[in-house]
């Protein structure tokens, strides 16, 4: 049962104010995942309390034991369809939307500014957690490839220490999907007491993790149920390329000639 049978079902039970809840989370559908309650309490003028009741009236603890229930329904469905599916072909179909949507976010005068900012920085950090670790190990990779030293941690602890040794000529650079994550928001409020310029790359402009940033680099795809997934990743890693790109223009490096002495340098591990 869907939530918009759920909230019809249990319409005439409801409170005016519970009312306005529901007409808001049938207007956002799918989108509900992606809010807080916060974001519905302060849209739709409820407290806190009334929006626990409304939830609690249609069967669910709270507001992410609801949250919950959308996702697991909108992630059975997809799935459900791949029986009948070509599912590979889905699965393409789904890289190549969250790549042209990533695109469409992007803005150029935003891609430069945080070009530029890489390029002033005496020293940069990455961080990321869980998969959005690996996304902040594969930009100092490729950022290395350019010319550029830059360090990487996904542990919560280290990040902290290391931030708390930036300054204003230093640059941190953060990935999260959500834009909500706990241990990044916590290590991006010590860069910001040492006023550390901060590049945030989320999906989400308004998620606490993007209102940290000085410059912001909007992701576009949305996990909730199933974090982790392939087009995160690539929504990231076009974005890491993009950066990774404007610094060899901006800064006249001589690509053909640093990809040929990195190169040079493992060729040798490299079994005939």
């Amino acid at each position: 049962m869907g939530l918009a049978h759920q909230i019809q079902e249990k319409y005439h039970t409801l409170t005016k104010s519970e009312k306005r809840i529901a007409d808001y989370l049938l207007a956002i559908k799918g989108q509900a995942v992606y809010r807080t309650m916060k974001d519905i309490t302060e849209e739709v003028k409820v407290g806190d309390a009334t929006l626990i009741r409304f939830c609690q009236k249609l069967g669910y603890s709270g507001f992410s034991d609801l949250k919950i229930a959308i996702a697991k329904k909108e992630f059975t469905s997809q799935y459900d369809e791949d029986i009948d599916y070509k599912y590979y072909d889905r699965i393409l179909e789904n890289q190549v939307k969250v790549l042209e949507s990533t695109r469409k976010l992007l803005d150029s005068v935003t891609l430069l500014k945080a070009v530029e900012a890489i390029s002033k920085a005496n020293y940069i950090y990455i961080i990321g957690v869980g998969s959005s670790g690996l996304a902040a190990a594969a930009l100092e990779q490729m950022l290395l490839r350019v010319g550029v030293h830059a360090n990487q941690t996904s542990d919560p602890h280290f990040q902290a220490q290391a931030l708390s040794l930036l300054g204003p000529k230093d640059l941190v650079i953060c990935f999260s999907l959500s834009g909500r994550t706990k241990d990044i928001h916590d290590s991006l409020l010590i860069a910001k007491e040492n006023q550390t310029p901060i590049i945030a790359i989320t999906n989400f402009k308004s998620s606490p993790i993007a209102e940290l940033g000085d410059i912001v680099l909007q992701t576009a795809n949305e996990e909730f149920f199933d974090g982790g997934a392939l087009a995160g990743k690539i929504s990231q890693m076009y974005i890491s390329e993009t950066l990774v790109r404007g610094y060899e223009i901006k800064n006249q490096i001589k690509t053909v000639e640093l990809r040929e002495k990195v190169l040079r340098s493992i060729i040798d591990k490299i079994l005939d």
